[in-house]
């Protein structure tokens, strides 16, 4: 029975924290309609910035306390709010919500790159030089004291702000309708900040009071937030009183699973994964009222033509054919998984570009086929990637049948959890029977990947596995166009619409949802394979939910409607990054941040960086000088690379001045073709037309203005 009470006044201590840091999360959402993703690496800054002043430092505590509390929390929250959130205000749901995905993804780098990963920071508690103290057989530290005091403040505290004071109401109703509220002679600007700078101080009172309990881990303590998002969950986003029982429900839940949970290889990672494991069951447990803040912004998604996605796969090929000749052994390692990650990155143009259902969980799916490619692929067999790409489908299908009542943040949440629970357990697992069949994952190490047997050739070398990644990437591509062209296609443009519209009309939501997430997933397992083949070595790291948001931020950026969307993730994710860090190798922390900062961008460009690119080299696939002058120069210089006579920089190089310069060429020939076509059409136009059809006859000039003027005037 001491044991018992000594785990739950541990367990309520953690709860206090998790208290604290999603009443923060709710406070946020049900104030501005945001759900911040990023609300835990917000309190993992405050904690890293906390060690650096007390112990790198050497400043006193309170001093400390109050920089960062009052000064860094609030500066950083309005910056937030001024620079990233307030652009996207009038954007969908998804657009906000990607915001903040970016920026968790882009605060771990950040702080990565600041405070190295590699160097222990332990943290002392408060008060630790001082006695614990007793209640009951109970042991209770100063520490642990002090946290649950301060959450029983912060929860007085904002009752009181919420319900008592015209901040609070102000706060409240703006999310409602801020056109209405700024009527009425409130200001919902500064209602949004009050509400990102209260919410950013809870992560940081969290982060700070969480951070000498466990590992000062950029990660890990961004990722603690998961118990926070269960814990707003219980609340449904917007109680504050069930946000504290959910806290508590999650605390005790960790601290009795680490003091009974029985000790055997296969357990461990269950205590790991159990706050993700309630997340899911609380999102399927809980019901869910329409999302505050909800609405659609809703963009055509194009009809690839079959002549241009025909010639985009050649193309796709061509560019394999060409990296796997002039680049070099060291290189083709470097930037092979190009098309691997490529295909992965398509996985979800069907399944949020098509459908409309939001997914962070495909790297996780990625790493289902890698694995089931290393164990049944040991001797190349091709039938083993078959059975990988199924897998990955069987996997995704099981996902999506609890997400049939999960949408845009729940669905998100659903599938966050999802990937925790991979990373944190199932792949962790050794090796184990399941009906009778042997079944092994990573082995809690790494397993090795080889390629295939194709056709009597076993592809092994890195250039032979870089075209076949491409061709692989072609045929996918080609797969999702005729997809989007089919019928089933047009049925998942109507489900991104409007679910309720869908299912009124007759269509079966459980069986559309399946269809998808089976066949991104299987998508991205063949993806997760291909990426394994290269990698030859892969571990369960490589496949994680930190791993994998810069993959989506990325595709969000090229845009989740455009099948060139997986091409342009797998160059831009993997090009540019690794030549800068070849270029400049004292770059490699601050590349890093690309992917979020190019997620952050998304509001300036919402439809994606693939149409723009479009848009832009069309002159030249339509110019009948520059496109041949292009590839004649392109394959001119793949020659000269192939004898040796340049190397690859150079090549490359080469090939980017010819294109840019070909571009700014087609696009004045076809302005200069423009204008002159318009002249042509002016000088054939008659000049005795009534001065009611001007501008309709004809086109429109500046001195018709006086003429149309006194026509009125005489009628």
């Amino acid at each position: 029975m001491d044991q018992f009470i000594t785990f739950g006044i541990v367990g309520l201590s953690t709860a206090a924290i998790y208290a604290v840091i999603g009443s923060g999360l709710v406070l946020t959402y049900s104030t501005t309609g945001v759900f911040n993703f990023a609300h835990g690496a917000a309190g993992m800054l405050a904690a890293f910035s906390y060690w650096q002043f007390t112990v790198g430092w050497g400043w006193p505590v309170p001093v400390a306390l109050v920089l960062v509390l009052l000064v860094l929390a609030p500066a950083f929250a309005l910056l937030v709010e001024r620079a990233v959130l307030r652009p996207v205000q009038a954007l969908g749901e998804a657009e906000r919500l990607v915001m903040t995905v970016a920026m968790l993804s882009g605060l771990i780098a950040a702080a990565r790159w600041i405070w190295d990963p590699n160097v222990a920071r332990p943290l002392p508690t408060f008060f630790a030089d001082k006695k614990p103290f007793h209640i009951g057989p109970a042991t209770v530290t100063w520490h642990q004291a002090i946290t649950m005091a301060v959450a029983v403040a912060v929860a007085i505290g904002l009752r009181v702000l919420m319900y008592r004071t015209r901040t609070g109401a102000e706060m409240r109703a703006t999310v409602d309708d801020r056109a209405l509220v700024g009527l009425a002679g409130a200001r919902p600007v500064r209602a949004n900040q009050v509400a990102w700078i209260l919410g950013t101080q809870l992560a940081a009172i969290g982060g700070i009071l969480i951070a000498p309990t466990v590992t000062l881990d950029a990660s890990q303590l961004s990722l603690l937030i998961v118990s926070a998002y269960t814990a707003a969950v219980f609340g449904r986003l917007r109680s504050l009183p069930m946000t504290f029982v959910g806290a508590i429900v999650v605390g005790c839940m960790e601290s009795y699973l680490a003091g009974y949970l029985p000790q055997n290889a296969y357990l461990p990672g269950l205590r790991l994964a159990a706050p993700a494991l309630l997340l899911f069951a609380a999102l399927l447990a809980f019901p869910h009222r329409r999302l505050r803040g909800r609405d659609r912004r809703l963009r055509q998604i194009p009809v690839p033509t079959m002549g241009g996605t025909a010639l985009f796969a050649l193309a796709v090929v061509a560019f394999g054919v060409v990296l796997a000749t002039v680049l070099s052994p060291p290189d083709l390692i470097t930037y092979g998984p190009i098309f691997s990650l490529g295909v992965v990155a398509l996985s979800y143009v069907p399944l949020a570009g098509y459908a409309g259902q939001i997914s962070l969980c495909q790297l996780s799916m990625a790493g289902i086929g890698a694995v089931v490619w290393a164990h049944l692929g040991a001797h190349g067999e091709l039938w083993a990637l078959v059975v990988a790409v199924l897998v990955s489908a069987v996997a995704g299908a099981l996902i999506a049948l609890p997400a049939l009542r999960l949408s845009g943040v729940y669905l998100a949440l659903g599938t966050a959890a999802f990937a925790v629970v991979l990373d944190q357990w199932i792949f962790t697992l050794p090796t184990f029977k399941l009906f009778g069949v042997q079944i092994g994952l990573f082995d809690q190490g790494s397993v090795t990947a080889v390629g295939p047997d194709l056709f009597g050739l076993h592809l092994d070398s890195e250039s032979q596995l870089m075209v076949f990644a491409a061709v692989c990437l072609a045929l996918a591509s080609i797969g999702v166009a005729l997809l989007r062209r089919s019928r089933f296609g047009r049925r998942l443009i109507a489900l991104r619409d409007s679910e309720a519209a869908y299912a009124t009309l007759g269509g079966n939501l459980l069986l559309a949802k399946a269809l998808v997430f089976a066949l991104a997933s299987g998508i991205a397992g063949l993806g997760g394979a291909l990426f394994g083949m290269q990698l030859q070595s892969i571990s369960a790291t490589q496949f994680n939910l930190v791993a994998g948001l810069p993959i989506f931020l990325v595709a969000v950026v090229g845009g989740l409607g455009a099948v060139g969307s997986g091409l342009f993730t797998g160059t831009a994710f993997v090009g540019p990054i690794n030549a800068l860090i070849a270029i400049a190798p004292w770059s490699q922390n601050a590349v890093a941040l690309l992917p979020g900062l190019a997620g952050v961008g998304l509001g300036r460009n919402p439809d994606g960086v693939v149409p723009t690119l479009r848009n832009d080299w069309a002159p030249v696939a339509r110019d009948r000088i520059a496109l041949p002058v292009l590839v004649v120069g392109i394959a001119a210089a793949w020659v000269l690379r192939l004898a040796d006579v340049i190397n690859g920089w150079v090549f490359c190089g080469a090939a980017l001045v010819l294109a840019l310069a070909l571009r700014s060429w087609a696009a004045a020939r076809q302005r200069a073709l423009l204008a002159a076509s318009a002249d042509r059409v002016e000088a054939a136009e008659p000049e005795d037309v009534p001065v009611e059809w001007l501008g309709i006859r004809r086109a429109w000039r500046p001195e018709d203005e006086e003429v149309l003027a006194r026509g009125i005037a005489a009628g």
